[in-house]
């Protein structure tokens, strides 16, 4: 009996060893291949707990790449939540990449992100072709810049200054939530015609859960953060759906023209839009306005209450535009924008140092070599942007908020930087 024991021992560690070469070391076709330095980590969850522990609340690239670019260069190889990737941080590996796209490489994300969002199937956001241009169209056509001038601008103008005014009349602020609150509203309403505040429907509290989620192993069992998320994703896409079968019962000539109407109106001639699709399309663009631009506004408001310098030019700037109006009270005018130079360099700044990914993901096609190494089909590929962000080659001192860096080609032209900068 005991003979029996060991020989099952045995076998369970050969096969085991066997299972951790071949995740270690990859072939392709049998024939070992010329992969970039890096560590696989563990079996299954590889490197995920080195990722998410401890917390990041930095601007800077995040420690998990820093110190493996350190340690083995630009381009190295790892596995997060049970995927084989292969993280670049080299700007001419990273363009190339990105002019493949539809040939070498598709976009990607992580099992997690695409079945939270339904990223699957022959109608997937991913997807290269006609798809991928009328999901590209219809939101250009709606959040692009021509839609910004001449509809949403008066409409931000509006939704910001009611929001201070209710800001103002309280003790203190949660910035991060009360933006929050504010962004989800504004997009839900501009996008398909739902006011948070008069509808019996989900609160915005159901949406920072997603975030969580989004690195977590897509295991949609009860008790998990992504079994939570899903419910919650749920819900939200329900709503939607909820708004769907009330616009299909009105007239065409009684709807609003929003975002949602044109998803409606095309079902007719875009087989591949169905409603299930129309809620899931419209719960993303909620989620990327949400996140992205709330943690934007929250690091804009972070970086002047740091520096009085840059809110002092910045206020003395919009108070010139105020001054200069036959109204004070009118609402901002794309020309008025267009004229605030400065405030614009402060966008750009926060917009340099905002960076909420750690990198954009695409999934490799098909065998690619770059640099020597093989990237193999299959595999998942991280491009670190943020690198170009904070090259200190680029930008003198990366990491400081120096709105003035942006008038650098004004001064190159008309006179010395000066000290600011």
């Amino acid at each position: 009996m005991l003979e029996i024991v060991l020989v099952l021992v045995a076998l369970f560690v050969i096969y085991y060893t066997h299972l951790l070469i071949k995740w270690k070391y990859p072939k392709i076709n049998g024939v070992p291949v010329h992969l970039p330095p890096g560590s696989m980590g563990l079996p299954v969850i590889g490197e995920t707990i080195q990722l998410l522990i401890p917390s990041y609340n930095s601007i800077d690239i995040h420690p998990f790449i820093r110190k493996r670019i350190q340690r083995y260069g630009p381009i190295f190889r790892t596995n997060l939540v049970g995927r084989p990737i292969i993280v670049t941080a080299d700007p001419e590996v990273n363009k190339y990449i990105f002019s493949q796209e539809g040939n070498l490489v598709e976009m990607w994300y992580l099992d997690s992100f695409a079945k939270l969002f339904a990223f699957e199937g022959e109608s997937k956001v991913t997807a290269i072709g006609r798809v991928h241009r009328y999901l590209r169209g219809i939101t250009l056509n709606h959040f692009g810049g021509e839609s910004l001038r001449e509809k949403m601008l008066p409409q931000i103008d509006a939704s910001v200054n009611d929001n201070l005014r209710q800001w103002s009349t309280q003790g203190a602020v949660e910035v991060k939530s009360a933006i929050s609150r504010m962004i989800f509203n504004f997009t839900a309403k501009v996008a398909f015609g739902y006011d948070l505040e008069n509808s019996k429907g989900e609160k915005i509290e159901n949406l920072p859960n997603f975030i969580k989620s989004l690195m977590s192993f897509p295991l949609n069992i009860p008790g998990t953060t992504f079994h939570k998320c899903m419910k919650d994703k749920d819900k939200m896409s329900n709503m939607v759906r909820h708004i769907i079968k009330e616009r299909l019962i009105n007239s065409p000539d009684e709807r609003p023209g929003d975002f949602l109407d044109q998803a409606l109106n095309d079902m007719a001639s875009e087989k591949f839009l169905t409603e299930d699709f129309i809620a899931e399309l419209s719960f993303g663009i909620l989620f990327a306005a949400f996140e992205s631009v709330s943690t934007t506004l929250t690091l804009a408001i972070k970086f002047l209450a740091e520096n009085p310098l840059v809110l002092e030019e910045l206020t003395a700037e919009n108070e010139a535009v105020l001054k200069k109006r036959e109204n004070p009270d009118s609402q901002l005018t794309w020309e008025e924008y267009k004229t605030m130079a400065f405030t614009q360099s402060v966008v750009n700044e926060t917009l340099r140092l905002m960076n909420i990914p750690p990198g954009l993901l695409r999934k490799a096609l098909k065998d690619i070599n770059v640099k020597g190494y093989t990237i193999p089909a299959g595999w998942t590929i991280m491009l670190v942007t943020p690198i170009v962000h904070l090259n200190p080659e680029t930008y003198k001192d990366p990491l400081k908020f120096n709105p003035w860096r942006w008038k650098v080609c004004h001064f190159l032209y008309h006179g010395n930087l000066g000290d600011k900068y």
